[in-house]
């Protein structure tokens, strides 16, 4: 086994295509394949799989990649420190719903990374796409919650997956609204209380079923719904039109000023947490964003 041939890997599953990873490493395809193929062999695993629509990352491949991610990220910064040249861009990507303060936690992890050159992604999505990006090792991390009406179902895909849930904090229920909202300043809010307002959430695209849902108390329950696809939208609808959301309470004061979170009278437990690969070392970049967002909540 060699770094060159851990390169290829890389390539290969970042591309999904044997011509395009060729390409990109400068190598003809004949060259590349030969060179995996004796990996393979050598190790007694198959890292891909071939068909007519290109090549797949098996579940052991997954495995052996992320630790040869780790391998090349280690090459690369003691060739970085020896000969002051970067030879591999660090890549981190996490996926989480909409959560500020893992976007705080994201730009910490940016700017105390001294690489010259980096390749990273934060990815707020849907939450069938976080399982499905960690799974299929599009991201590293996912961040997501919990609570009694979804972990049933949730639970399960996570276990079919072979993913890990870690729990980071436990909170109840909290309406989000602007602060010159009429229910702003109440020091708890019914659920009947809000029937007059209109009521946002995050769509989930064609995985609408209940236990995707990112708010706690699902929109068809209400009179009046909006679905949105960003945060930006979603606190424009809040202070426009006296709307309201339900999420964890951690909201960010020092992202959105204009924005209050009152308890919400509803029996119910939001868990947020980390979803990863057990068994699968962290880069340094996903190890760096995983301390710091245990060190937020932590804080809270």
């Amino acid at each position: 086994m060699t770094l060159q041939q851990l390169k290829y890997v890389d390539a290969v599953a970042e591309c999904g295509s044997l011509s395009e990873a060729a390409r990109q490493v400068f190598v003809t395809q004949p060259t590349l394949t030969e060179s995996i193929r004796a990996l393979e062999e050598e190790l007694r695993v198959a890292i891909f799989t071939r068909s007519s629509r290109g090549v797949t990352v098996t579940r052991e491949g997954e495995e052996f990649l992320a630790s040869a991610r780790q391998i090349l990220d280690d090459a690369a910064r003691i060739q970085e420190k020896y000969t002051g040249k970067a030879v591999r861009r660090p890549q981190f990507a996490v996926s989480c719903q909409h959560y500020a303060f893992a976007a705080d936690a994201f730009m910490e992890v940016v700017k105390e990374n001294a690489a010259d050159s980096y390749d990273f992604t934060l990815r707020e999505t849907v939450t069938s796409e976080i399982i499905d990006d960690v799974a299929r090792h599009r991201s590293e991390i996912g961040i997501m919650y919990l609570s009694k009406r979804n972990e049933p179902a949730i639970t399960k895909i996570l276990r079919k997956e072979e993913l890990t849930f870690e729990e980071l904090f436990s909170a109840r229920p909290h309406v989000f609204l602007g602060k010159d909202h009429p229910l702003a300043k109440k020091k708890s809010i019914r659920p009947l209380e809000l029937d007059a307002y209109p009521y946002l959430t995050y769509e989930q695209g064609l995985e609408n079923a209940l236990y995707f849902a990112e708010e706690v108390m699902p929109a068809i329950e209400r009179r009046k719904n909006i679905r949105v696809r960003d945060r930006a939208t979603m606190t424009n609808l809040l202070l426009g039109l006296n709307g309201f959301t339900v999420a964890s309470g951690a909201h960010s004061k020092a992202y959105n000023s204009q924005i209050v979170s009152v308890p919400l009278k509803l029996d119910d437990l939001i868990r947020v947490g980390l979803v990863y690969r057990a068994g699968i070392p962290m880069s340094a970049a996903g190890a760096s964003f995983a301390a710091s967002i245990r060190a937020r909540v932590k804080s809270r």
